[in-house]
């Protein structure tokens, strides 16, 4: 595994290349450019907000804005990483079978342009926070979300990788992920809060969420800013869990490519 990274890292310049390349292509001619990436987060957290602000959010628009449009940012990342992710190896099979690159340089590449529209939305976020709080605190929490958002980088890339591995060998895999994506997205306190599940006695499916874990630990730090003891405590549980759950992704990740990745090419 460590030969494989340090190989990635020596193909750096050739990786940040197709990021750039991927962004440029996307917004080529576009008046908004890389803006676009925005419109349909503002889009949905507008909808929710008109729909849901008083039923979900206590009557304060701003607050439940910035609550939808964080948690709509981190699902997309997370969805479209495992999704988009899956589909690496098809998409650039051209690379692949004319350049020796480690295979996981191709589902990084899917994974960083996503965090990249990720850290747009996110960004909005914080101005929301900045003028529905009026406070310092905001530049607090976006420094304890950082290690959240990495952390969900490593597990978004890691679950792209096994993913497209398996869809090189079974194309179903990817309509599977898109359809599970979509019943996700309404069991995860996105549009709605924990305290929903929790009122019902259904709180074990947050907790069983592991989107649940890194929305914890990267949308309630840029809500909540300078946390309280109790927050802390709540936020390191969180963290324990999602390294948990990312290194025995690492982990099942690195086995699928020590197995498969000389037999893959032969089925793309």
């Amino acid at each position: 595994m460590f030969r494989h990274l340090s190989a990635i890292w020596t193909a750096r310049h050739f990786l940040l290349a197709l990021v750039k390349l991927d962004l440029r292509l996307r917004y080529r001619r576009s008046v908004l450019g890389i803006g676009w990436s925005l419109l349909h987060p503002l889009a949905m957290t507008a909808v929710f907000t008109v729909v849901f602000s008083q039923l979900f959010g206590g009557g304060d628009p701003v607050g439940y804005a910035a609550y939808a449009l964080a948690g709509l940012a981190v699902w997309a990342f997370l969805r479209e990483a495992a999704t988009l992710g899956s589909k690496a190896f098809l998409l650039n099979e051209s690379y692949i079978r004319q350049s020796p690159m480690p295979y996981t340089i191709y589902t990084l590449r899917t994974v960083l342009g996503q965090v990249t529209h990720a850290c747009l939305a996110l960004t909005v976020v914080v101005a929301l926070v900045a003028v529905w709080k009026q406070d310092a605190g905001v530049l607090v929490g976006v420094l304890l979300a950082v290690p959240g958002l990495l952390l969900a980088l490593v597990a978004a890339w890691a679950v792209a990788t096994i993913g497209a591995f398996l869809t090189a060998f079974f194309h179903d895999v990817a309509h599977l992920l898109e359809v599970g994506a979509q019943i996700g997205f309404y069991l995860t306190p996105i549009m709605y809060r924990r305290s929903v599940l929790d009122d019902r006695g259904l709180g074990w499916l947050a907790d069983i969420n592991p989107v649940n874990m890194f929305l914890t630990l990267i949308r309630d730090p840029l809500l909540i800013g300078v946390p309280t003891g109790a927050q802390l405590a709540h936020w390191g549980g969180a963290y324990l869990g999602a390294l948990a759950f990312t290194a025995v992704l690492v982990a099942l990740a690195a086995g699928i490519v020590s197995w498969l990745q000389k037999k893959v090419i032969f089925h793309l």
